[in-house]
């Protein structure tokens, strides 16, 4: 099909210049690609679960767009879409000038505007920046730093800045902390033969759990016990602020005592599918031991004075919200989410891709959007062939569905 893809920056820009210095993917290279592509530059040979940096993400996004020869104009920024008047499809208005089109794909992700709760005012601390702002220890300020968010981003961040010699607090709110690697296996392939990549409604109260994981230094179990003993300080989710005073909820021993249920849950499902088809996986009964729970979480810190502590920086490892100001058509619900089953929204004409359980847990993954991709691909081929029928293209034709 005819098709332009338009980028506001350069390819994968946010890789590139809105992530820490030292960020790598946590998934393994042989996973978390595109089909019909491999990582030139990871060597499985050296690890077989190694990870790519942030810098070998974003060229691999480049040679895929060279490879299959995606017409890209980059520099090309989007400020409106709108339906047309009286005639079919849509006005894209650019910073390039305007384009029409019959189908709009919203392919930005759910990872648009960076959120930061409105707790601490201004001028509070020297520093307060977003992760997605926060490149590497030496950017901030001398003195201690609170890290609030305790998913990938937050423990990360937190590791490398206590390791760097600062005082770190950390911030753990609820989260889904699990293995890295058990039974010779990482969390992706358990994830997949376990069938849960495939899952297509995610569990009560799920749809946005922060999940702790990371690839950094070859990969690693997040675990929170291990953070404390390094010399991380743990408090609970960061709850209200009022003259120098920080303030925390008393959950954090609850956070923590959530996050190991679903890790052992995991393991014992990985345990039961061992069992199921006899392979011969290693034994790691370690792995459920947990250790007790460091005195920090038992009797945790519910108030932090801020110049008491020496904390000069805040970096808020909260997340990210979609923007979708830019189009202005009915496709979305009174919550302003998108409208749409399985990235067909409610504005025919006009799809998503990228987002969190669009049609299954793997919809947000950069292995696993092309499941949607093709779907979204096929609907609009087969409203193209509805469209062109009578027309002197194809003229009489009956409507039907092509795949790539």
């Amino acid at each position: 099909m005819p098709h332009i893809v338009l980028e506001r920056h350069r390819i994968a820009e946010r890789w590139r210049s809105e992530r820490w210095d030292s960020l790598v993917a946590n998934g393994p290279a042989w996973h978390d690609r595109f089909p019909g592509l491999e990582f030139s530059d990871v060597d499985p040979d050296v690890h077989p679960d190694a990870f790519a940096s942030k810098e070998q993400i974003a060229d691999y996004f480049v040679t895929y767009a060279e490879k299959i020869g995606a017409p890209i104009r980059c520099g090309v920024e989007v400020t409106s879409v709108r339906r047309r008047t009286g005639r079919p499809g849509f006005r894209v208005e650019t910073s390039r000038g305007p384009i029409d089109a019959r189908f709009v794909v919203a392919a930005t992700g759910p990872f648009q505007r960076p959120v930061i709760p409105p707790i601490v005012p201004d001028g509070a601390v020297p520093v307060q920046i977003h992760s997605s702002g926060y490149r590497n220890p030496e950017q901030l300020p001398e003195g201690a730093v609170l890290v609030v968010g305790a998913g990938s981003s937050g423990v990360q961040i937190a590791d490398e800045l206590r390791r760097s010699g600062r005082r770190v607090f950390l911030s753990v709110g609820p989260h889904d902390r699990p293995a890295r690697q058990y039974r010779g296996r990482d969390f992706c392939w358990w994830l997949g033969v376990l069938g849960r990549w495939d899952a297509e409604t995610p569990p009560q109260g799920a749809e946005h759990v922060t999940i702790a994981v990371s690839g950094a230094r070859g990969g690693h179990t997040v675990d929170f016990r291990a953070l404390a003993a390094d010399g991380v300080e743990l408090v609970g989710l960061t709850a209200s602020y009022d003259d120098g005073v920080l303030r925390f909820a008393p959950d954090l021993a609850t956070n923590i005592a959530l996050g190991d249920a679903k890790y052992l849950e995991l393991l014992r499902a990985a345990d039961e599918y061992v069992e199921r088809n006899g392979l011969d996986l290693p034994e790691e009964p370690q792995a459920h031991v947990l250790g007790p729970d460091p005195a920090g979480v038992a009797d945790p810190r519910l108030e932090l004075d801020l110049a008491a502590a020496g904390v000069t920086s805040i970096v808020w490892a909260t997340g990210f919200a979609t923007d979708y100001s830019w189009l202005e058509v009915d496709a979305f619900d009174e919550n302003g989410r998108p409208n749409q089953r399985r990235g067909v929204s409610s504005e025919p004409g006009v799809y998503f891709l990228g987002l969190p359980w669009l049609s299954r847990r793997g919809s947000s993954f950069i292995w696993g959007v092309w499941h949607d991709a093709g779907y979204v691909a096929d609907h609009i081929t087969t409203q193209r062939g509805y469209l062109a029928y009578g027309t002197t293209d194809r003229p009489g034709a009956a409507p039907v569905a092509w795949k790539n």
